[in-house]
């Protein structure tokens, strides 16, 4: 998966989910869940601060070959 297809992936979500501009890291990670398909670590998104981040973060778990 792409970093936009991640990307429009995480937009979606937090249309849906968030009604503030703040990340609820422990929400979010539950909502990605299925997108990684796998166990995804918080603290791999404990320094996100912007949805590019974000998608930099899932980017990378993505396509690390070794499970979480």
């Amino acid at each position: 998966m792409d970093k936009q297809a991640i990307q429009q992936h995480i937009a979606r979500i937090m249309q849906e989910t968030f009604e503030i501009d703040s990340i609820d890291a422990v929400d979010l990670i539950v909502q990605l869940k299925p997108l990684a398909g796998r166990r995804l670590e918080p603290n791999a998104f404990k320094t996100v601060r912007t949805v590019g981040d974000v998608v930099d973060a899932l980017h990378a778990l993505l396509n690390d070959p070794t499970p979480a």
